[in-house]
């Protein structure tokens, strides 16, 4: 059975195919903070969101363009929201709003472990789905059979599970899946393939989740996908 995971908060990210010389990684052990929102109820309860940790590794938006970049700073806003300063891997300093971070990983403790996996996410950014497919050596066809579980389960107890990148690779392989796996496949379940079987769920702007689609559904989008992919594997499966 596919094991279903709650949605892990933290994302992981990507970036560029040529990376820079690298310094040591010097990590923030800050716990994650939270942000105040000015909008409180009568009663004296005030909202609260959870930020990125100074030290994060994460993949960004900025002007259309995707990087990678280590958060250095968290400006806190009265209106509950958030910026960062983000210094990408070509040594670029950005300030960005929350909403564009789209995916992230807290910084190990080891530097040597922080430069290995930071320059990883770097050299993964541009990886064709193709090699993603080959790296995690996911097939077409175990794709269909993990859609084919999760819609299973959601028949039979009338309930949506959700899938994470996590969750998918610990129900292909039946192991915990490293920080790597679960990028690539995060990466992976966003394909147009992938989007055969699986529907993205957001949060705050976020892709964190996936869901199963319907039987009717996946056959329409199958043979949609089909007219314009013939060459898939996907298509003979």
């Amino acid at each position: 059975m596919l094991t279903r995971v709650i949605l892990s908060s933290a994302l992981l990210l990507s970036s560029h195919g040529t990376t820079t010389a690298f310094v040591p990684i010097k990590c923030s052990t800050l716990p994650q903070s939270c942000l105040s929102s000015k909008k409180a109820e009568a009663d004296g309860d005030v909202h609260q969101q959870q930020t990125f940790a100074i030290g994060t590794f994460v993949e960004f938006t900025e002007k259309n363009r995707v990087h990678i970049g280590k958060i250095q700073s968290v400006e806190h806003k009265s209106s509950g929201g958030a910026r960062y300063k983000v210094l990408d891997s070509e040594e670029k300093l950005f300030d960005i709003a929350d909403k564009n971070i789209k995916y992230s990983i807290p910084c190990p403790n080891s530097p040597g472990q922080a430069n290995k996996l930071y320059e990883e996410f770097c050299r993964a950014q541009d990886v064709p789905v193709q090699s993603i497919q080959e790296k995690l050596d996911v097939t077409p066809e175990l794709l269909e059979m993990a859609w084919e579980e999760a819609a299973e389960e959601n028949e039979d107890e009338g309930s949506s599970h959700l899938i994470t990148s996590a969750s998918f690779i610990e129900s292909v392989h039946a192991h915990a899946a490293s920080a790597m796996e679960k990028y690539l496949a995060w990466k992976l379940l966003q394909s147009d393939m992938s989007h055969v079987f699986f529907k993205e769920i957001k949060e705050n702007g976020r892709v964190v989740a996936f869901k199963a689609k319907t039987r009717k559904a996946v056959q329409n989008a199958k043979e949609m996908f089909c007219r314009n992919h013939e060459d898939s594997e996907l298509c003979f499966v």
